[in-house]
């Protein structure tokens, strides 16, 4: 007897993007956004957490340690995304990761100690998806990891013990990395977050007639069928919208 093995799909809330990956994440998958500075990396992860809560009754938290959560609010109503609203109904919970590490006193609620070495900052993280009883989690991004923890020869072991515990929790993650030159096949900053990461997304540029227009490419997903084509897609009003049958550069 042949049992239907169903992978149960989480939406990505990025329009277009789920005809692409079968209806979604594969459900408690570790994906890396990796792409160049301003490809959308911080968009792409926001838009998942705030859509999972906005619409799919999916609670989140979002980890932000490139900018300070007040910045990250202000810039993600430029698309509409009140996520404070959803803070106070603790459907979103934003972890401060930038304050302490600049020295910077923080008002935030849940905020990453200065100086944290990585269990302590696992433990963390454990405990705000549990608060809020989170299904989604971004953690923007690794390279910033490393810098909090001040000890970037452990980073692999740290990315390990991250994704053992994502995998515990049974969130579905997106972890956002920097991909130093893409068109020469390194596409992140330390060379092995995608071995840990059950998929890869990149996000990427490319000059077609003296104007750059932006791709994404599925580089690996776990579990599900998909093309290794690049499609165009594009950051307006609303946040990231793929175009799954527009040109493919």
């Amino acid at each position: 007897m042949v049992m239907n093995y169903t992978v149960k799909r989480v939406k990505s809330g990025i329009p277009g993007f789920d005809d692409l990956i079968q209806g979604g994440f594969p459900k408690g998958t570790t994906v890396l956004v990796t792409g160049p500075t301003g490809s959308g990396k911080t968009t792409f992860g926001v838009q998942f957490v705030y859509k999972g809560a906005a619409e799919y009754g999916e609670p989140g938290v979002i980890v932000t340690l490139e900018e300070r959560a007040q910045d990250l609010r202000r810039e993600m109503l430029a698309f509409g995304w009140d996520l404070e609203q959803y803070e106070r109904e603790r459907k979103i919970a934003i972890v401060d990761g930038v304050s302490a590490v600049v020295g910077l006193p923080s008002e935030e609620q849940y905020v990453l100690e200065g100086n944290l070495n990585a269990e302590d900052f696992l433990r963390y993280i454990y405990r705000v998806v549990k608060a809020i009883n989170a299904k989604r989690l971004v953690i923007d991004s690794i390279p910033s990891i490393a810098f909090g923890l001040q000890e970037e020869s452990k980073i692999r072991e740290v990315l390990l013990q991250l994704n053992t515990i994502l995998l515990e929790m049974g969130v579905t993650s997106i972890l956002t990395t920097e991909a130093p030159d893409p068109s020469r096949g390194r596409i992140s900053r330390y060379g092995m977050e995608e071995y840990i990461a059950r998929g890869v997304v990149l996000l990427d540029f490319v000059e077609k007639e003296v104007e750059l227009k932006r791709y994404l490419l599925i580089r690996k997903m776990r579990e599900t069928k998909h093309s290794m084509k690049k499609y165009p897609f594009e950051i307006n009003e609303e946040g990231i919208v793929v175009y799954p049958s527009g040109e493919v550069y």
